[in-house]
């Protein structure tokens, strides 16, 4: 599989394939409290954003693509009284549809191209892996007044141009 033609389909599906995670996520038991507090409109913003993220991020494979974002999608989502277990049960979904998108649009075309596919593969994973650990910061950023005013830097140390 070619990044190229993994982000071709991500830029030429992404409504189609945002509806469908957005429905996955609707379904999901473990993400009830998204559904409850948190805006339809929010949830369409993340689904639409989650594809277009990465496809910039396996451009440039750097956390500073990513980090403004999930972190303050974390640190909303503790705002709105989202339990962080709901917030990374969805980003699991949306990791598991990409997944499952790439088998059926048969992405894999042919075994020679196995270490490209597994690399890619690599790259997906922590993309969702960093997404979730911004997501965390941002979430118990939320939480911790004596960092008010404090923003998280890509290696998770906190910054502010006085003492936080």
């Amino acid at each position: 599989m070619r990044a190229a033609k993994l982000v071709q389909h991500l830029r030429t599906n992404a409504d189609c394939m945002s509806e469908r995670l957005l429905e996955r996520i609707r379904n999901s038991p473990r993400c009830s409290n998204l559904l409850l507090r948190v805006p339809a409109e929010e949830h369409k913003q993340y689904a639409v954003h989650v594809y277009r993220d990465l496809v910039e991020w396996l451009a440039v494979e750097t956390d500073s693509v990513i980090v403004s974002r999930y972190v303050e999608l974390g640190n909303r989502r503790a705002r709105q009284g989202i339990p962080f277990s709901h917030l990374f049960w969805a980003v699991c979904i949306t990791r598991e549809y990409l997944w499952e998108y790439i088998q059926q649009e048969c992405l894999f075309d042919e075994p020679v191209e196995l270490l490209g596919g597994v690399m890619l593969l690599r790259s997906l994973n922590q993309f969702f892996d960093r997404a979730l650990y911004f997501a965390l910061v941002g979430y118990e950023s939320a939480g911790e007044g004596e960092f008010a005013g404090c923003s998280a830097t890509p290696d998770g140390v906190r910054a502010h141009e006085s003492s936080c």
